[in-house]
């Protein structure tokens, strides 16, 4: 359920500017610095509200630990490469990770770890998940991280991201809305314009 503040703020950023995008929407819900979801709390495990693979098996982390050698071979085993994981949770699945590639000395001692990760309260239990782990930096974005010879792991992270949704009406595709009913409120819409040339990105079966 989202917080009745965020609610009340959606409403009159609405009221000052007219029908929100539905990924701005899910954006403030998500990301909000105070009202959050994915910043105000600790979502996982049996206190929260889901449990992900890497909290069910230590499997799960340790087969990705493996992937992540064979891919670092196919690239012509650089001396210097950057695991980022992208929403990582408690951190369990990097350690996982990690405790796999421990067994690859070559990999293990060339690797940098960069948790790009907004919420301070699992990155602090990332911090302890990965205590002796060297060479780990956090970024509050995937664009914070330096460049150079990379592997990205994201586990159930694209499924959360703020997404635009379209809606076809009898003069086009529209890009569905936010707005406040007459009664005070939220409810979905359709922007009154449509989105132009959005037809042509669609395959042609759609």
């Amino acid at each position: 359920m989202t917080d009745q503040p965020l609610l009340d703020e959606i409403k009159a950023l609405i009221k000052a500017s007219g029908p929100m995008p539905v990924w701005r929407y899910m954006e403030l819900c998500l990301m909000h610095p105070r009202h959050g979801y994915y910043v105000s709390r600790d979502p996982l495990g049996r206190e929260g509200d889901f449990t992900t693979a890497p909290e069910v098996s230590q499997m799960f982390g340790e087969l990705l630990g493996l992937w992540t050698a064979s891919v670092w071979k196919q690239m012509g085993s650089p001396q210097f490469l950057r695991l980022i994981e992208l929403g990582p949770g408690r951190g369990t699945m990097m350690a996982d990770a990690l405790r796999a590639l421990r067994v690859l000395p070559p990999l293990y001692q060339a690797l940098h770890i960069h948790m790009v990760e907004v919420n301070p309260v699992l990155r602090e239990r990332q911090g302890a998940t990965l205590a002796n782990v060297r060479n780990i930096d956090w970024h509050d974005s995937i664009d914070d991280v330096p460049e150079g010879p990379s592997i990205i792991l994201a586990n159930e992270y694209f499924d959360v991201l703020p997404i635009h949704q379209m809606v076809r009406l009898e003069n086009g595709w529209h890009e569905r809305v936010i707005e406040i009913d007459p009664n005070g409120k939220l409810q979905f819409g359709a922007a009154p314009e449509p989105t132009p040339r959005f037809d042509v990105l669609l395959p042609p079966l759609v």
